[in-house]
């Protein structure tokens, strides 16, 4: 993948007070490859711990050689789709990937299927490992059963640095799911950022309780594995339930675990509840990510689990996850306001204010547009060099950068005290249950269901409940059922709106454009359906 990539129109001076005024945290880059590092450790250890099922490192090495084996045909260049629930399989097939130097690309076959073969028709993977024989307009691999032979193969491949690692397809504003190609760089920078900044070693057990579609859950299967720690695997249904998932965590003795906002608060719940079995006497790092972190959840969580360290994770996809960390503590909280925090290691933080169409560094103490740099900026879109060239710039500012570009985030910030306090969006993206969901591919799907004349989404709800409301133009003949069946075709769950409502037409600004600020005032003349 390699799109040409524009340059931002800056004012004469830009680059020298941006680069002056940026966020840094420079060390040296990490080499090599995961699965090089993972056959290192001890066989006896305990590498992951799925239920009931314990695999040592000897014998996650063996499976990986098994899905070596099954996937010998792929190797760099290649993309692989993986699907199927997350448990020790995901993680091995992820490692397997890696080591044949070829790219992973978690596939969820319970998306509608026009949009899981829109986006396997855009990101053109060579092959889908996949249980069950789906039928999918692409090559299907089995899995290779548990008892396969082990096939002699090649050692592993360490891939170049800006070679694609992985793909995570996240919401689009064209309507359209889109794939972000991350680089072994990438990957590498934020495991080992992740091992130092939290102090992973051989005693801790991480927490994989993020469906393998999100970005989070690559260092959630990786990172203890780089130290001879464990992974815990937390099924779809503990994650999702707060008792349940408070009894996942202590069962497995999860040490690590990172959180959407949403959970964090059942663990507080349940802990009021039941402090006799609530505790998680191992747990000692609590992170908070997918969305704000509210001061008041902050607060309890602190005074709830008083001697783990709780930390406020922002980032993105496009950045290889985390872009800065910050340690919650009591002042925080005094203060109203928690920091997104300091970068991580390799990775510039940028704020920048368009004015007339050219760009300028926001002023000390002035809020701007966050720009990131660095070691974890993707490539771009897989399969959309349009939309990697409004989103992915040339970095001007660095010329060291090891990838030699900049992503617009679309968040506002302000910088103090040197790290980056996060102000909200700069555009119609927002974040639900950590699920990132952009407004306008919600809108373009409900618009495409028959009688549908246009829509309009708006979030409601405070920050724990935020959920989206759908204001759709039809005829009053229109079926509201349908109008709900049709979406759902197309969406995922999680980006439903919760709520849906039928106008004769969308209101209209002066512009012609549709006026969001008056749905959101209640005596709008409309017609609720659900």
């Amino acid at each position: 993948m390699d799109t040409p990539l524009g340059r931002l129109r800056l004012r004469p001076g830009t680059i020298e007070e941006a680069a002056g005024q940026a966020l840094r945290n420079p060390k040296p880059l990490a080499g090599g490859g995961v699965f090089a590092q993972v056959s290192r450790i001890a066989p006896s250890a305990v590498a992951i711990v799925d239920g009931a099922r314990t695999v040592t490192y000897g014998q996650l090495c063996r499976r990986v050689g098994q899905l070596r084996s099954a996937l010998r045909d792929c190797g760099p260049g290649d993309l692989v789709g993986v699907a199927g629930p997350r448990g020790v399989d995901t993680i091995a097939t992820l490692l397997a990937i890696e080591s044949l130097g070829a790219a992973y690309m978690p596939v969820d076959l319970d998306w509608p299927s026009g949009r899981l073969a829109d986006m396997l028709d855009r990101t053109r993977p060579r092959c889908v490992l996949a249980p069950g024989a789906p039928d999918l307009p692409v090559p299907v691999v089995a899995p290779p059963a548990e008892d396969a032979p082990l096939a002699r193969g090649e050692p592993p491949r360490t891939a170049p640095p800006n070679e694609p690692r992985y793909v995570i397809t996240t919401s689009g504003s064209t309507g359209r799911p889109k794939g972000v190609v991350v680089t072994q760089t990438g990957l590498l920078n934020h495991l080992w950022s992740i091992v130092d900044e939290l102090g992973l070693g051989p005693s801790d057990a991480v927490a994989f309780s993020a469906a393998p579609g999100y970005v989070v859950s690559i260092w959630q299967m990786l990172a203890a594995l780089l130290v001879g720690g464990r992974v815990v695997v937390i099924s779809e249904g503990d994650a999702v339930f707060g008792r349940r998932l408070v009894a996942a965590l202590s069962r497995g003795g999860v040490t690590v675990a990172e959180l959407v906002p949403t959970a964090l608060g059942w663990l507080v719940e349940e802990f009021r509840r039941r402090p006799a079995t609530s505790g998680l006497p191992r747990l000692r790092c609590l992170m908070s990510t997918g969305e704000k972190l509210p001061v008041g959840l902050a607060a309890e969580l602190l005074t709830v689990y008083s001697g783990v360290v709780l930390v406020n994770a922002y980032g993105a996809t496009e950045c290889s996850d985390d872009v800065t960390l910050h340690r919650v503590c009591a002042v925080d909280v005094e203060r109203g306001r928690i920091p997104a925090g300091r970068p991580l290691p390799n990775v510039c933080l940028y704020l920048l204010v368009r004015e007339d169409g050219v760009w300028r560094a926001a002023a000390p103490g002035e809020p701007g547009e966050l720009w990131v740099g660095g070691a974890g900026v993707a490539l771009g879109y897989r399969g959309e060099p349009e939309l990697t060239r409004s989103s992915f710039v040339v970095d001007e500012f660095d010329p060291a950068s090891p990838t030699g570009r900049l992503y617009r985030t679309g968040d506002l910030a302000v910088f103090a005290d040197g790290q980056a306090h996060c102000l909200g969006r700069a555009d119609r993206q927002v974040k639900i249950a950590g699920v990132r969901i952009e407004l306008d591919e919600v809108e373009a799907a409900v618009a495409e269901a028959h009688g549908v004349a246009g829509c309009a989404v708006v979030t409601q709800g405070e920050e724990g409940d935020l959920h989206l409301r759908a204001y759709y133009a039809a005829d009053p003949s229109v079926s509201p059922t349908a109008v709900r069946a049709a979406t759902e075709r197309n969406l995922p769950k999680a980006m439903l709106p919760r709520h849906w409502t039928r106008l004769d037409a969308l209101p209209l600004n002066n512009s012609g454009k549709v006026d969001y600020r008056l749905l959101r005032q209640p005596e709008t003349a409309r017609t609720a359906v659900g």
